[in-house]
């Protein structure tokens, strides 16, 4: 069985200090739920977009107030970042958390994050590739670069616990080559000559490129994302998610202005989230046909957002209902 994980942008509307109280008090419920892991994304600037620069330090509040659940990134932009004082950051962390982090990374995508850093944006995939080789040679406790100089605290398990974020199956044989976990996205651009083609039909020949390319004996890590928001009242769910969509900017970034005149069903699913109660739920992720090569599912409720009291019960309802209903618990 795919292990269920729980993954929040930390968009919550509220002020910054609100959104992170909320963050970590989902995870709490995350973890006495049964969930796996709890994930954070980062993202620069926008809080609009995402509410969360510094991961790390959010999950070492979310550690100090859980005991077992995973903690994860999905993802930091290495490219802009000091890989050793990543490194440090996440050896202290996970010596803090009882070796309860996992690492996801990415070469981030959103041009305007890239000057602040003193990078280009078409820098970034060589600013990340020279910054997960410093990375990884420190975690696994060896010298890097020209330094003499090992990590401190060792964290050489947390070299095995690495993750790969990616749109396409090049970048996919990367990942397996190299022995990473591999993450796929709630979402997945669509090439310009099949505009309609599920996430199913994209990202099943992502897992097989990066399967093919696993060394023999490397474990096969997928974690497969996906929206999902479940409520007892399936109309007002379907409601407030066509609503907050109408007027999302990520919504309008993705559809242009088919937001504005697409019919409820056909928005929905256009943006590849699964809404509605229990029952329509379990049938739509039934359907989702690479959601079985997945060695763990993970879900948010973004970018639907709806209230905290309304995650709360949707993170209960995946878990408690759909998730035997698909063979998941």
């Amino acid at each position: 069985m795919p292990e269920l994980a729980f993954f929040t942008r930390v968009l919550d509307d509220a002020p910054a200090p609100e959104r992170y109280r909320l963050a970590i008090e989902q995870i709490q419920a995350a973890e006495r739920l049964g969930y796996d892991s709890a994930w954070v994304a980062q993202h620069h600037f926008n809080g609009n977009e995402g509410g969360l620069p510094a991961p790390l330090v959010l999950l070492a509040s979310a550690a100090a107030q859980t005991s077992t659940i995973r903690l994860g990134t999905g993802i930091i932009t290495l490219g802009m970042e000091n890989a050793v004082r990543v490194a440090e950051d996440a050896a202290v962390l996970d010596a803090l958390s009882g070796e309860r982090i996992e690492l996801g990374f990415g070469s981030g995508g959103t041009p305007t994050s890239f000057p602040a850093f003193g990078l280009d944006f078409e820098e970034r995939h060589r600013a990340f590739d020279e910054n997960f080789e410093t990375l990884r040679h420190a975690l696994r406790g060896e010298r890097f670069g020209a330094s003499d100089n090992l990590l401190y605290p060792p964290a050489p398990s947390l070299a095995d616990r690495l993750w790969f974020a990616t749109f396409s199956a090049p970048l996919a044989v990367r990942a397996g080559h190299a022995g990473l976990g591999l993450q796929l996205s709630r979402s997945q651009p669509r090439p310009a000559d099949n505009p309609d083609a599920t996430l199913s039909e994209l990202q099943h020949p992502i897992v097989d490129a990066y399967e093919a390319a696993l060394p023999a004996g490397a474990p096969r890590r997928v974690s497969i994302a996906r929206s999902v928001f479940i409520s007892d009242d399936h109309e007002a769910a379907r409601e407030l998610a066509e609503r907050r969509y109408r007027v999302a900017p990520l919504a309008r970034y993705q559809l242009g202005d088919e937001v504005d005149t697409l019919g409820r069903d056909d928005l929905l699913r256009k943006l590849d989230v699964h809404v509605g109660d229990v029952e329509s739920v379990a049938a739509s992720l039934a359907a989702d046909s690479v959601l079985q090569r997945a060695t763990q599912l993970s879900f948010q409720v973004h970018s639907v957002d709806p209230e905290h009291a309304l995650i709360l019960r949707s993170l209960e309802l995946l878990i408690t209902e759909v998730a035997p209903r698909l063979g998941w618990r």
